[in-house]
């Protein structure tokens, strides 16, 4: 019997119980996983509220580390007792064993802890698909970054400065700026009620960021448009603040000639070569320090108050279960 946190109703936290479910035996193409360390993401509060339906199952969750305990009949890699980590569809990752299309597992090297992945898989390969796909940040980009100490934010602000860029931060407190600019931010913009178009156009001497990753939603987004330069890219992410009023297509062109990305991590991993290029990208970045350490700790059991502490912004950084 597998332990597992499913939904009763799109909701609140407390939506979330626990429940214990038999598992079939892997098809044919799959494989059976022994979970050590689940990742928390923003994804799975949209999960939990409906804004993503979730499958029949209404059990959550996008990213797990864990051990290999059996295979399907066509399965020749990974093996029993393989320690993979996977990231995307299907859903249903808050459970202590599963099954899962084998082509979704990634090996894990022996240098690299099972929590540290778990915290940072999902938020990596969104980091990766951003700063390479969306736009190609380096050397003399200038990038404003919302949420700026978030799990995803300081992952971020890390990788953006290692490739060269210069890195706005924006976060809502004193205490979460020293948090973005422990991640390497070198600018930091404090308050949720900040006039930010303004500081930015301070910082940039008018001239404007190149590309801004909106994750907040709500007003954000149309101020967040003011601090684009001509021909840069807006990419929104997220709504962790309200559903995101309609954009006026006059708002980006052509007098701003902005260009504005909706990108779906989820889509993206969907793509089985861009999944494995950005999964390896991820893990050479942990081995290499450029990415955070494992994040805060919760037993799988406790998923809900995980949420309720991600979605309040009472955490710094990833989180994860322990099943």
């Amino acid at each position: 019997m597998a332990h597992v946190i499913r939904l009763k109703a799109p909701g609140g936290a407390d939506q979330l119980e626990s429940a214990t479910i038999e598992l079939a035996p892997p098809q044919g193409d799959e494989i059976r996983i022994r979970q050590t360390a689940i990742g928390v993401n923003f994804i799975d509060i949209y999960q939990r509220m409906g804004l993503y339906p979730l499958p029949p199952a209404a059990i959550p969750g996008v990213e797990a580390v864990g051990v290999v305990t059996s295979v399907g009949a066509n399965v020749t890699s990974p093996r029993v007792g393989d320690r993979v980590a996977y990231a995307g569809a299907p859903v249903g990752a808050y459970a202590s064993e599963r099954n899962l299309p084998a082509w979704r597992a990634v090996g894990l090297p022996s240098s690299i802890a099972d929590e540290a992945v778990a915290s940072v898989f999902v938020k990596g390969i969104t980091a990766y698909m951003l700063l390479t796909r969306v736009y190609p940040v380096g050397r003399g980009t200038t990038v404003l970054l919302h949420s700026a100490a978030g799990g995803l934010g300081q992952l971020m602000t890390r990788w953006a400065r290692h490739l060269g860029a210069t890195v706005i931060g924006t976060v809502g407190s004193e205490l979460k700026a020293e948090t973005a600019r422990h991640a390497g931010a070198h600018h930091v913009i404090v308050g949720r009620d900040a006039d930010f178009a303004r500081e930015v156009a301070g910082l940039t001497d008018a001239r404007g960021v190149d590309v801004a990753y909106d994750g907040v939603g709500g007003a954000t987004l149309a101020k967040t448009l003011q601090c684009v330069r001509p021909f840069g890219v807006i990419a929104s992410i997220g709504q962790s603040a309200g559903a995101i009023p309609p954009v006026d297509v006059e708002d980006l062109g052509p007098r701003r000639s902005l260009m504005l990305a909706r990108p779906s991590v989820m889509a993206y991993m969907n793509q089985a070569q861009d999944y494995r290029i950005a999964a390896d990208a991820v893990l050479s970045a942990v081995r290499e320090g450029i990415l955070p350490s494992a994040g805060k700790a919760y037993r799988l059991s406790d998923a809900a108050q995980a949420h309720a502490d991600l979605e309040a912004g009472r955490s710094s950084g990833s989180l994860y279960l322990v099943p």
